[in-house]
């Protein structure tokens, strides 16, 4: 019996791909361990997004080769290398890591790894042969509902891809190069999805994709009335999934992560506001608010488009907690840019905020251009934007001190509140007997910066390192 050792990186979306894999490795009677060292097979899901990301693939890689080399009885362990990564560089890489890896896989053979790995076992490779390249160059798949799944999340949170691919020409991207096209499941796709996943016990529903508020758009083939404006059907397909999942029976949240502020409409912020179990929570990278920086980026929006759109979020959907990220650093990028996104910072308040420095990457139309911000000077502009995000974060959580909270359970004492995805947010600390997967109700009574205290009286918190998923 093949033992398979799988380690995930990068981020939600390459999660699902991994539990694919791994749903299909069960199915296939293969056993899935978490230790990488006693495996027949190890697994690397790579990320490929920024430079970072795809240092921290290649060291993994390495790291699984050279632990292999230094047992006997392992030597004959097979290494894999799938996802962004595989996909973008394969044909790089199968001579680049010609002795560290076995098999490169892409995006399209996560329903394949299974036979993939019992044909591998199947011959000899010799010791000059270079790695298998099984990746297709153009990647067109999408998972459906009863695609064969293993979550790796906590029992009582689960992400849904809803989409996968992307077609906007952002100029600093290269996942549309990686992913291909968007591509949409069907309503009644992710609708029989959730509901099993609540029947299981789901008490939250990431709904995830390159561009959720592109969802059903690509399904477009003609204006049903020529006199009817594009406009007016943004995002109805999501309106409809929404308050499809809203009507399913059970007590759980819906969360709406990766938007695009391009695809908004009146209509999607009305269905928020009207659905109750979607949580008052959105994820909205804007990236800049500079006209200049905007125009160069693509990005299909304008300084005075965004401001609107903010304004009739929060008008729309009171109490609504906005997170959204920012790159400094961008070719061309000036001071007076940088004034602008910081005042617009300041002025709006963001709940939840993110700064990436620029990473040039190559094959993507921002690589190219001139001039480019050097590394010193983008390291600055991060800190000045972090700096003031880290005081508004503090004034944030202050408003919460003496309101009492819902939130769900996630580890015995933390917790998160509706304004807080998974992973990537704040915390709220709270009583260590509070069962974990539960929604319970809390008084917040202190804060630190991000994270919020509802704990009794001379309690301390208590934090967890939390591992990334590695089985």
């Amino acid at each position: 019996m093949i033992k398979v050792s799988l380690i995930s990186l990068g981020c939600a979306k390459n999660l699902v791909d991994s539990e694919i894999m791994i749903g299909h490795l069960h199915q296939a009677g293969m056993v899935v361990i978490p230790e990488a060292d006693k495996a027949d097979v190890v697994i690397v899901n790579t990320c490929s997004f920024i430079d970072s990301s795809k240092e921290e693939s290649i060291s993994h890689i390495l790291e699984v080769h050279q632990h292999r080399g230094l047992r006997k009885r392992r030597q004959e362990q097979k290494l894999i290398v799938a996802g962004c990564m595989a996909q973008r560089f394969a044909k790089d890489l199968t001579g680049e890591l010609a002795h560290e890896v076995d098999a490169f896989i892409g995006l399209d053979q996560v329903t394949q790894v299974a036979p993939l790995i019992t044909a591998l076992f199947a011959k000899d490779r010799a010791a000059s042969a270079v790695p298998e390249n099984h990746v297709t160059p153009r990647s067109t798949y999408i998972p459906d509902y009863d695609t064969p799944r293993f979550r790796l999340t906590p029992k009582h949170f689960a992400y849904v891809k809803i989409a996968e691919g992307c077609n906007h020409p952002c100029t600093f991207c290269i996942i549309p190069q990686i992913r291909g096209r968007h591509r949409s499941r069907t309503v009644a796709s992710v609708v029989a999805e959730a509901r099993q996943l609540i029947a299981e016990g789901v008490k939250e529903l990431n709904l995830i994709s390159q561009d959720t508020t592109f969802f059903g758009m690509d399904t477009w083939e003609e204006r049903p009335n020529p006199r009817t404006p594009v406009d007016s059907r943004r995002g109805t397909a999501l309106t409809t999934l929404l308050r499809q999942l809203n009507a399913l029976e059970g007590d759980f949240w819906i969360r709406l992560l990766y938007t695009h502020p391009a695809h908004w409409s009146d209509e999607l912020i009305r269905t928020i506001a009207e659905c109750p179990k979607v949580a008052r929570y959105i994820d909205i990278p804007l990236q800049h608010i500079s006209d200049p920086m905007l125009e160069r980026m693509q990005r299909e929006t304008s300084g005075d488009y965004i401001r609107d759109l903010i304004r009739r979020i929060r008008a729309g959907i009171p109490g609504i907690a906005v997170r959204t990220t920012f790159i400094v650093g961008f070719p061309g990028e000036t001071e007076a840019d940088v004034d602008e996104l910081c005042a617009f910072i300041r002025e709006t308040k963001f709940e939840r905020l993110g700064v990436f420095r620029y990473s040039q990457e190559a094959g993507t139309r921002g690589a190219k251009m001139t001039p480019q911000v050097p590394a010193k000077v983008k390291e600055a502009r991060w800190h000045r934007v972090m700096a003031l995000q880290q005081e508004i974060a503090r004034e944030v959580s202050r408003g919460f001190v003496g309101r009492t909270l819902r939130v769900l359970v996630d580890e015995p004492g933390v917790a998160r509140g509706a304004a807080d995805a998974p992973d990537i947010d704040g915390r709220v600390y709270v009583s260590r007997d509070q069962p974990v997967g539960a929604f319970v109700d809390v008084k917040i009574n202190s804060f630190h910066d991000y994270d919020l205290l509802a704990l009794p009286t001379g309690q301390q918190p208590v934090v967890y390192k939390v591992a990334k998923p590695a089985q």
